[in-house]
């Protein structure tokens, strides 16, 4: 079988996102680096894979893909098998609650704490600037209401959709496992237990410590 290949930076949190659900389901691929200082991800040959000139990109013979979560579920439908199946397909309802936990992953989670990760981490390290602390401020407010439900839905289920453990928790972890490290944020993580304990879980999945260990400090 033809290995699958995935175009991706060095760091990006989406690219992560499709590199962990690769270890998950453990598939081969060839990672093909895509140098963002260079410009690569504007060129031609990169816009005809991804026309918006993002990242990540993805192909599979003549199928080429972009969009982190879109390609996560290809992912993850192609190499499922009995002992790992994240989309959990087979049942209509568990599946369903995956779709719903993605949404709100990609709707409420990551609008709430990927300007605090912008703002606390890649404006001053990546472009040396300075952080707007009132926009950190208010969207700490806001991941911590949306932390909130989280609370409420983990006290009840041990993860987001259930149970049982899905692509809905797994794509949390790349912008989280950055931001949970800033002063501000961890006390939003320690002060829920549900939350604090199902962010372990995640932390403590060996396809996750195997990415995890490759990631800049």
């Amino acid at each position: 079988m033809a290995t699958v290949k995935v175009f991706i930076p060095a760091f990006s949190t989406a690219s992560m996102r499709v590199i962990l659900c690769l270890e998950e389901v453990g598939a081969e691929y060839e990672r093909v680096d895509i140098d963002l200082y260079a410009g690569d991800h504007k060129s031609p040959a990169h816009l005809a894979r991804n026309p918006f000139g993002l990242v990540p990109a993805f192909q599979d013979g003549d199928l080429v893909l972009f969009e982190s979560r879109a390609i996560g579920r290809y992912v993850l439908r192609k190499f499922k098998s009995s002992d790992v199946d994240l989309l959990h397909g087979s049942s209509l309802e568990e599946s369903a609650m995956v779709d719903v936990w993605l949404e709100v992953e990609a709707q409420q989670y990551d609008k709430a704490i990927f300007p605090i990760f912008y703002q606390a981490l890649i404006i001053p390290r990546i472009f040396g600037g300075t952080t707007d602390e009132k926009v950190v401020e208010e969207n700490l407010v806001k991941l911590g209401k949306v932390l909130d439900v989280y609370e409420a839905r983990l006290s009840q289920t041990k993860y987001l959709a259930g149970d049982f453990f899905s692509f809905a928790d797994l794509s949390h972890y790349p912008i989280t496992h950055f931001a949970i490290k800033f002063p501000q944020v961890a006390p939003l993580f320690e002060a829920r237990p549900h939350v604090k304990a199902w962010w372990e879980s995640l932390e403590s999945r060996p396809a996750v410590k195997k990415v995890a260990a490759k990631l800049p400090q």
